[in-house]
């Protein structure tokens, strides 16, 4: 079964595909992360690792130019979580959150946006947590914090989590948020590691309201292959079709 293909609804709600994809730095084979990426055909990518240090704006413009998107947000500025979406989608704002360092450990941030399509208005963050659990669990509820705070009724948040659904911060999400996969699950499960995948670690969340089509890895996805699956990067992606409400 195929995930619906975005649209926008006569009554102004609109279809959306999100795609969350740990990029590890463009490392890989960055040919097959772009067939991948293409492939899925998303409105929005919510990317971790993204490039973050020498000439990473440029870095980023490619990959969005070779996958027929356009940066929106973050990258270095977010410490590697960046957001790219289509031209369907009108933008009202971004705004790239550095959250607090514990010394000795990697800078995380979150990249966020509130967009636009037809009708629908959202709220999107994309996140790549720390490999600390105490730590992980505390930006898990800094991430709803943000959410919160954007004023937006309808939201997305994706990403690296650094850990399953059995894991506290993961569980804190999922309480509050719905958990894409577990809500209607497509394609494949595990996304850790791209080779030999054993572990849910990354994740589309939605907030409630939403109507979640369907989400997961992308394995039946006409233009998706094993090959490049394995070779684009270390984690497999999620892909997932959102029904977004129109805005009262």
């Amino acid at each position: 079964m195929l995930l619906p293909n975005s649209r926008t609804e006569a009554d102004g709600s609109a279809v959306v595909r999100v795609l969350t994809y740990n990029i590890r730095s463009l490392q890989d084979d960055t040919e097959a992360l772009v067939r991948v990426i293409r492939a899925c055909a998303p409105d929005l990518v919510l990317l971790q690792e993204a490039p973050r240090f020498f000439r990473w704006r440029k870095k980023l413009a490619r990959l969005a130019a070779a996958t027929d998107l356009v940066t929106l947000t973050g990258g270095a500025t977010a410490a590697g979580p960046a957001v790219l979406c289509s031209l369907r989608a009108t933008v009202e704002r971004t705004e790239d959150v550095l959250l607090p360092l514990i010394p000795g450990q990697h800078r995380r941030g979150l990249a966020t946006a509130v967009v636009r399509f037809g009708g629908a208005r959202l709220g999107v963050l994309a996140c790549h947590l720390s490999l600390v659990g105490a730590e992980r669990h505390d930006q898990s509820g800094l991430l709803l914090d943000r959410l919160a705070e954007m004023g937006v009724e309808h939201a997305v948040a994706g990403g690296d989590l650094n850990e399953g659904p059995e894991g506290p911060a993961f569980r804190r999400l999922a309480g509050a948020l719905q958990d894409g996969y577990a809500t209607a699950p497509w394609g494949g499960e595990h996304t850790w590691s791209a080779t030999e995948p054993h572990r849910r670690i990354d994740a589309v969340f939605a907030t409630p309201g939403i109507e979640v089509l369907g989400c997961g890895v992308p394995l039946d996805q006409p233009g998706v292959t094993e090959a490049d699956l394995r070779a684009a990067t270390d984690h497999r992606p999620v892909l997932a079709a959102l029904r977004i409400p129109a805005q009262a």
